[in-house]
Order: C-alpha cells, then structure tokens, then sequence
C-alpha cells in the first residue's frame, strides 16, 4: 500500500563482517506515511538493515537516500537530524533515573542537539512538553516512577516517545512488543500505531508475531540469510510458500519453545 512520494530508498545495501555476509543486495523503498512490517527469523539480517539505515552500522555497498539525499554512513546523531528516527529491542534507559527525566533528556538533546552542564533539562517549557509526550503515550501516570520499577511496556513505550520527540518523518520500531507481556502487546501497538498515523510519519517495525504485523502493517518485507525474501501486500506475502517455510515456520517454532 503506497500513501505518497517515495521517502526512503535502500540501494544495492550489502554489509560484511570478514567473511559473514550479514546482508546482501537489499532494495527497497519506502513511502510517505506508509507502515511496513518486517519479519525474518534471528539472524535474517532486519536488525542490520535498520543498523544501516540509522548510522549504527555502515553498509559495505549500497547507497541509502532519505527524501532525496544521499544519508549512507552518516553517523547516528546526524541521522536523526535528517528526520529518521528509532527504538530498540532491548530499551535504551537509565535504570536509576525517572520517566519524566528519560523524556527532558530527550527533548534537551533534541532542542540543543547536544547536551551541557550549562543548560538546564528541567524548565517549565520542558516539562510541560514531555508530560504532553507521556500523555500521547498513555504513561504519564509513571513520570515520576524510576525506569527499574516498571513493567516492560511501559519501558517500551518511553522508549518510543523519546525516540518520537524529534518529530521524525520515518520511524524505526526494533521489535517494540519484545518481552511484552501477551495482554499488553496490541494495547501497546494500537497506542504507537495510533500516533504514528497522527503524525503522518512512515514507519518500518521489526515484529516476530504474525498477528501484530496482520493487524498494523499496510505492507510486508520478508528477510532470509541476509536478503529480501519477499515485500508486499501483507496477505500475499503471508501466504508465500518460502515465507511460509522459512520465516513463519521458524517463528511457530520460536514460540512452541518460549511456551
């Protein structure tokens, strides 16, 4: 399901760790406002593609243009400058601090793009915005817990509203219902889903369970060995056989393990 102008377009990527190919010949692109969910079994290579497109890994070939310029190897920082955005699978917090200081941290980097000792993360300007952010992503009952206390979905969630601060144009969810309880997954997804779309923002999401990506995704890019498997329509690649053998199969097989 294409919503607009292309904004992102992966190129000819390829990345080698020595003799590891970890990712080869990937091509894809990516429209405006457009959802596309990405599935692989572990070590399909998902991970390093957003790695790539995010500055955390530079590819060995391959080009990488967001909204027409050229972002390949650009550091991560510099990345995010460019409108693109992510989240983790495992989260990216302070254990000692609060919610609400992870999000004046956020909202301090975002607005003097570095931090100092000599600016202050705690104004009233501040935090009026980051209590705003945890209110769209309904944990702002939690601003003043410390991150160690919190269950995993309201870790994820943090994690996603600092990632979402910056206002990007493309986001990138790393498996954001990783280690989520089961109850909490689409309660989770529907509250991320619901302000990406607010946003008008496109955005790629790495998910391991079919049913998430059946009820969010506009459009499927299956990952195998490194390579672009197949990329469509959710039904159609749902239903392709090698997708069905290589990708879905492995994960039943995942999650008869987990139980």
């Amino acid at each position: 399901m294409s919503t607009g102008n292309t904004i992102l377009e992966a190129k000819g990527l390829s990345k080698s760790f020595g003799a590891v190919t970890a990712a080869k010949d990937i091509n894809i692109l990516v429209h405006e406002g457009e959802i596309v969910g990405v599935i692989g079994s572990n070590g399909a290579g998902k991970t390093t593609f957003i790695n790539m497109v995010t500055g955390y890994l530079k590819p060995t070939t391959g080009t990488i243009t967001f909204r027409g310029s050229d972002i390949t190897g650009l550091l991560p920082r510099q990345v995010v400058r460019t409108g693109v955005c992510r989240s983790f699978q495992v989260s990216q917090l302070f254990r000692e601090l609060t919610v609400l200081e992870h999000m004046l941290i956020a909202i301090g980097m975002m607005r003097a793009h570095r931090l100092s000792w000599l600016a202050p993360l705690h104004t009233p300007e501040h935090e009026r915005h980051a209590r705003e952010m945890l209110a769209r992503y309904t944990i702002e009952q939690h601003a003043g817990a410390v991150v160690s206390t919190l269950p995993q979905g309201v870790r994820k969630l943090l994690d996603i509203a600092m990632a979402t601060v910056a206002e990007p144009a493309l986001l990138l969810l790393d498996e954001p219902t990783s280690g989520v309880a089961i109850e909490e997954k689409f309660p989770l997804m529907q509250t991320v889903m619901g302000q990406i779309v607010a946003s008008k923002a496109a955005c790629l999401f790495v998910e391991h369970d079919m049913e998430i990506v059946e009820g969010y995704a506009h459009r499927v890019i299956a990952f195998y060995e490194g390579r672009v498997l197949a990329d469509g329509p959710v039904k159609d690649v749902l239903a392709n056989d090698e997708v069905r053998k290589y990708v879905i199969g492995s994960e039943i097989h995942r999650e008869k393990e987990k139980a």
